[in-house]
């Protein structure tokens, strides 16, 4: 699918992720994948697939991360506000690097006897 007329095309990995300020107006639209969506103060999260076509409906932080790999293109003025950050760290990850902080190692496990 290409994206004619469209302001900008941008190709993310699985879990990376898009921040998107002030662009309510601006529009997405999926061409190949799956994102995952989500606007401040706003409880509800959309899930884009390939073809999907969706407004940003409010100004404030909107959220786009990839589900495996994805194309979208964003037209609406929102390619002078978009900051790309690398995949989240798993929850492992993520306590590795607290421990590794505090300097402690994870615990060692340790085996019991069956009585």
């Amino acid at each position: 699918m290409v994206c004619k007329g469209y302001d900008d095309v941008m190709e993310l990995a699985d879990r990376e992720l898009v921040e998107l300020k002030d662009v309510r107006g601006t529009t997405l639209r999926v061409t190949q994948g799956m994102l995952w969506v989500t606007q401040d103060q706003d409880v509800r999260d959309v899930v884009l697939r390939t073809g999907d076509v969706w407004t940003i409906e409010r100004n404030g932080l909107t959220l786009v991360e990839a589900q495996g790999a994805a194309t979208f293109c964003i037209v609406g003025g929102a390619e002078r506000r978009v900051v790309v950050r690398g995949p989240r760290p798993t929850l492992a990850q993520r306590l590795a690097a607290w421990l590794d902080m505090l300097g402690a190692k994870p615990p060692a496990r340790r085996y019991v006897p069956y009585v």
